[in-house]
């Protein structure tokens, strides 16, 4: 185990951790509509790391849908970890063995992909798994406490509430984006192009999780063509040996 990647990611998924627990106690209120038991909540939150994810799970168990049906709308929902789990790959040490590459594709999030993808260097999948310690906690314990609360806030509260997580991933993407002006025209882009499929003809039947893995696909195949990143060898940090 590496002690200081595990306790750095712990302290970089404190403020992620937070974020989520205020999000996710809203989802728990969808969740209690839904018939589920808040230890059930826990579990579905710790398991599914995805707000989008477990909304979509939560309403399809509230409509009676059949396992199958829950299984495909997750996977739909959640289909963009795919594309996530195979960018983080590449900033692995080529000598990372399989079961810290699946445990790492387990713990990602966009917020933990974020904060990771970032580190110079070499990803120390024990950074990750400091980060998710910490915020799928909090995560899931706020899925539980909000199914508790039940009916209890108001609506414009619970609408205020499921906002967060847009803040929490702008705040991720603004620092990066000024560094890199890359990053910032592939932001900018993809808002463009996220709001335009939301109002052309045909192109806004397609659903969000859909819209995601699309945009995802052909404006990160599009920068890498038109501006590769430079090869060179990457090296670790000396704070990760």
């Amino acid at each position: 185990m590496n002690n200081n990647g595990f306790l750095r990611g712990f302290r970089d998924g404190i403020p992620i951790g937070l974020g989520y627990f205020v999000v996710s106690f809203s989802l728990g209120i969808i969740a209690k509509k839904s018939g589920i038991l808040y230890f059930q909540g826990f579990l579905a939150s710790m398991l599914n790391h995805a707000s989008a994810g477990e909304y979509a799970l939560f309403t399809a168990i509230g409509n009676l849908a059949t396992y199958l049906e829950v299984a495909l709308v997750t996977l739909i929902a959640n289909a963009r970890y795919l594309l996530l789990s195979s960018a983080l790959s590449q900033k692995f040490d080529p000598k990372t063995n399989i079961i810290h590459r699946i445990l790492s594709g387990f713990v990602i999030t966009d917020e933990i992909f974020g904060i990771s993808i970032a580190q110079k260097g070499y990803v120390n999948p024990w950074y990750m798994y400091g980060a998710f310690l910490f915020a799928a906690t909090l995560w899931s314990l706020g899925t539980a406490c909000g199914i508790l609360a039940g009916n209890i806030l108001p609506a414009k509260a619970v609408s205020a509430l499921s906002v967060a997580l847009y803040g929490m991933f702008l705040a991720i993407i603004i620092p990066p984006a000024k560094k890199n002006l890359v990053i910032a025209c592939c932001v900018i882009v993809s808002f463009a192009s996220s709001w335009a499929m939301g109002i052309l003809p045909n192109l806004k039947e397609i659903s969000s999780g859909n819209r995601v893995i699309i945009l995802t696909v052909i404006i990160a195949t599009a920068a890498a063509i038109l501006k590769p990143v430079e090869e060179k060898e990457d090296k670790a940090t000396e704070e990760d040996k």
